[in-house]
């Protein structure tokens, strides 16, 4: 007991550091005149849903079923009775699930760069955990949570977290509406060794997300470490093939982002398939995923960076091919899939629960986003977007270089000028 609570604490950390590992991912991915704000959002999620899920959150995810649709809050209002004696052997599970709560609603701030008020975004996150992200948490892993009890797979979020999130992500970007000068005028990321550095802490800390899920440190958490890398690795290759062939260059971006994706398909996947499952549902994942984000100029919504494109894509793939390629043999709490001789059943259960947080969750989000819009406001002032969100909405610029050239220091033309002082006062 005591190792497997050890283990789970551990992961418990590890998925914490995946949030400031999505800073540094998406942070990199704005221009510089964004990337505090981006920080922000993501570090403002953790401080909000970590309040929040100690006070009625956990309860309402993991409380006595109420109809199959949510827990009752009061249960455990507060952590109270979770908090003394033989219950401490509990909280291990309330940390981990935790932190799963803090991503899933960071996730969403990918979408909605360059433009949205701070104080919109942590009320729209605060509301939108409350009404979809708890809920839907039990409908998936709680005892009597309908999705659950229908007997859909989903190991460690690719409903509850990926496809939940970036279906809030494209409700939101809906109302929000497109950034200035989007598309024609380039917005490049502006950091890609921040990009890529927070590619590699989400890879890292990924291992207790989908390890740790398996609540014990036995072989179903070795298993799903282990397709983790493998998936992971399958989709960063594919998506640079793809990249290569198309466009002629593999791309840093395109590393950082077909490791995202391979992360993301394997989620719900990672204990339920072999190791030949999670090459395959890696490398579909980094070809569609690729393919994917480039939906949102044909279609027209400004997904900036690429929330809907990689975790709803992503996490679809991921629920739905378990109906494919899952296999009782390296699972016992698993099911076959239609290609190990399970035929369609299992792969109906993940359809319907995938399809149902995908609309609720686009609903809810578009819902909430239209109230913010026409009280709170959803979206800074055109100039102080032009100008940078950072310097609006916090003050603050992450790279300050006006006091260098201020002082004349650094520069060519502070250089000659005193150059052209010191000959004058010779002469």
């Amino acid at each position: 007991m005591e190792g497997n609570t050890a283990w789970l604490l551990t992961s418990a950390a590890l998925v914490l550091l995946m949030t400031p590992g999505l800073a540094f991912f998406y942070g990199g991915m704005v221009r510089s005149k964004s990337v505090l704000n981006m920080l922000m959002m993501c570090f403002g999620a953790i401080g909000l849903i970590g309040v929040l899920w100690v006070v009625y959150g956990y309860s309402t995810a993991f409380g006595s079923d109420i109809g199959g649709l949510f827990g009752n809050p009061l249960d455990a209002l507060g952590l109270s009775g979770l908090m003394g004696g033989d219950a401490l052997e509990g909280t291990g599970f309330v940390a981990f699930q935790g932190m799963f709560a803090i991503i899933t609603v960071a996730l969403i701030a990918g979408a909605v760069a360059d433009r949205m008020k701070f104080s919109a975004w942590l009320l729209f996150g605060g509301l939108w955990a409350t009404v979809v992200y708890f809920p839907v948490a039990h409908w998936v892993w709680a005892e009597g949570g309908w999705i659950f009890e229908m007997g859909a797979q989903d190991f460690a979020g690719g409903t509850a977290v990926h496809i939940n999130a970036g279906a809030a992500a494209l409700g939101l970007v809906l109302v929000l509406g497109k950034r200035s000068g989007w598309p024609k005028e380039p917005m490049k990321p502006h950091n890609l060794p921040f990009v890529m550095l927070g590619a590699g802490l989400l890879w890292f800390g990924w291992f207790g997300f989908n390890a740790g899920s398996a609540l014990a440190a036995d072989n179903i958490a070795g298993l799903a470490f282990i397709n983790t890398l493998t998936a992971t690795c399958a989709a960063m290759l594919g998506w640079l093939l793809l990249e290569r062939i198309r466009d002629g260059h593999a791309t840093s971006l395109g590393a950082a982002s077909g490791v995202v994706a391979g992360l993301v398909a394997i989620t719900p996947a990672c204990a339920f398939v072999d190791t030949w499952g999670a090459l395959a549902i890696g490398a579909v994942a980094g070809i569609v995923c690729a393919l994917a984000v480039g939906l949102k100029y044909r279609l027209g919504y400004d997904d900036s960076l690429d929330v809907v494109g990689v975790h709803l894509v992503g996490g679809l793939i991921g629920t739905l091919l378990i109906g494919f390629l899952g296999t009782s043999a390296v699972n016992d709490a698993g099911a076959d899939g239609l290609l190990y001789g399970g035929g369609l059943g299992q792969l109906g259960k993940q359809a319907v629960g995938a399809f149902a947080v995908l609309a609720y969750s686009l609903v809810v989000a578009v819902i909430l986003g239209l109230l913010i819009k026409v009280t709170l406001g959803l979206r800074v002032q055109n100039e102080d977007e032009v100008t940078g969100i950072d310097e609006a909405e916090h003050a603050e610029t992450a790279y300050e270089f006006g006091g260098a050239r201020g002082r004349g220091v650094a520069t060519g033309a502070g250089v000659a000028g005193a150059a052209k002082k010191l000959e004058g006062s010779k002469a």
